[in-house]
């Protein structure tokens, strides 16, 4: 192989690898916290549904590239 092929080859394989390295990263997932001041009921599983719903409907999956963690209250309030 002359000098000339090889820094050829070279610069190819150095201008790929980015390429290959970026193509081999895992999408970010994001992570939604919901705090609900109501009791986990009936109510509060529609909501939530309904929140999951949209997400799904503008291209978010959840358990793929978004992840929700649900607190739910006691619903009370301890306002003086």
């Amino acid at each position: 192989m002359k000098r000339r092929e090889f820094m050829i080859l070279l610069g190819g394989a150095v201008a790929a690898w980015p390429l290959g390295a970026r193509a081999q990263q895992r999408e970010r997932i994001r992570r939604i916290g919901v705090l609900m001041g109501i009791a986990n009921d009936a109510e509060g599983r529609t909501r939530i549904a309904a929140f999951r719903q949209e997400l799904q409907r503008l291209g978010w999956i959840v358990g793929g590239n978004v992840r929700i963690d649900e607190r739910w209250g006691a619903g009370r309030c301890n306002h003086d």
